[in-house]
């Protein structure tokens, strides 16, 4: 694997593993046993038939997941999804759905629900900068709302619940784009769950979505086809011409997960150590690294930071771009500093980064 993406801190896409990438390689030239190109097998074959079968039991078994998910994989990103879930859950209702604005993304997701269906934020970070999640006093849940919608991770602040928020009678959906499958969770307390890919678990281009049967059931008329779950569950994820190599990529990284990592819960462990090493960085350095997130709330998967002023900050990142790391700019709606730290990227990687943290300081 080369240096650059073994050292790629991106908030995406982010690194894949190098048994992934080893093998997608391979397949740019000839699947095994096909003798194509997986860039001109037809989304109408047999072969991607069971490529689309084996990523859902992937899912399934790493998941536990109930038997009355459809597992979906779909186009759009989490962007389609923000006009999905309020046309699909909440259009023509009285009660408007609740919605956490936590961060960057969710505020995305509010503006584009806003223009389907009524929607009440339940909870704001803006007046405290998104830099802390609510606490569970703060949250007056409606029970009369179609549902609930919060995102697990915010990518851009470094802020992650611990929690799953809401009331068990109100339907949950939840983003979990950058944080999905690098934990364990309980699926069965969701309605609806989704995470474009280019964080965790694949390359840009497909969204998995988890959606409960009785979602469906309940879903209006009259939906555009493409935007209706429905179809695409009929479909089997193959209603139009799906981003064939995309999907066949997160099946690797399932693979990846279930044979070479063993599941979830060591997924967890490694991606625990990762964050504890970096957040030590930061607590050590008598303030010369700042992070942004509430300690209580900080991510497991984006640590977002400040260095004593925007000068230095500029010299850290050509000085960290000159040494290999890449990707460590924050998001150009904040600024600073972030390295996100997802499921591939290696504690190697993050021990490095935080040698040179160290060693940055000193010579600063």
């Amino acid at each position: 694997m080369s240096r650059q993406n073994s050292l790629n801190f991106s908030g995406g896409p982010g690194a894949l593993p190098e048994s992934v990438l080893l093998q997608a390689r391979d397949a740019m030239i000839e699947v095994p046993g096909v003798g194509l190109s997986i860039l001109g097998i037809s989304h109408r074959s047999d072969w991607f038939a069971n490529v689309v079968a084996e990523l859902e039991g992937n899912i399934r078994r790493l998941l536990s997941l109930p038997e009355d998910f459809h597992v979906l994989f779909l186009q759009g990103g989490a962007t389609q999804q923000f006009s999905m879930v309020p046309m699909t859950m909440a259009a023509g209702k009285t009660s408007p759905a609740d919605y956490v604005h936590s961060g960057y993304w969710s505020g995305k997701s509010i503006q584009e629900a806003n223009n389907s269906a009524p929607i009440r934020v339940l909870w704001s970070g803006e007046s405290c900068g998104f830099k802390r999640l609510p606490h569970e006093d703060e949250l007056i849940y409606s029970p009369d709302a179609p549902y609930l919608h919060y995102v697990s991770n915010e990518t851009v602040e470094g802020l992650q619940f611990r929690r799953v928020l809401g009331l068990d009678s109100v339907p949950r959906v939840c983003d979990m784009s950058s944080d999905f499958l690098s934990a364990p969770f309980d699926a069965e307390r969701f309605a609806l769950i989704y995470a474009h890919a280019q964080k965790n678990v694949g390359p840009a281009g497909v969204t998995v979505v988890l959606v409960r049967d009785r979602v469906l059931q309940a879903a209006p008329d009259g939906l555009p086809g493409f935007l209706d779950y429905r179809t695409h569950a009929k479909a089997h994820s193959n209603f139009n011409t799906p981003p064939v190599f995309a999907i066949y990529v997160v099946l690797l990284v399932t693979r990846w997960l279930l044979q070479d990592i063993g599941g979830l819960e060591k997924m967890a462990e490694i991606n625990q150590s990762k964050a504890a090493a970096l957040y030590s960085a930061l607590d050590d350095s008598d303030g010369f690294y700042v992070g942004k997130a509430a300690i209580d709330d900080r991510s497991l998967m984006n640590v977002s930071f400040n260095l004593p002023g925007q000068e230095i900050e500029q010299h850290f990142l050509a000085a960290a771009s000159a040494a290999g790391f890449s990707g460590l700019a924050g998001h150009r709606s904040i600024g600073g500093i972030r390295a996100s730290i997802y499921n591939a990227l290696t504690l190697e990687a993050v021990d490095a980064l935080v040698a040179f943290m160290r060693d940055f300081k000193q010579r600063a």
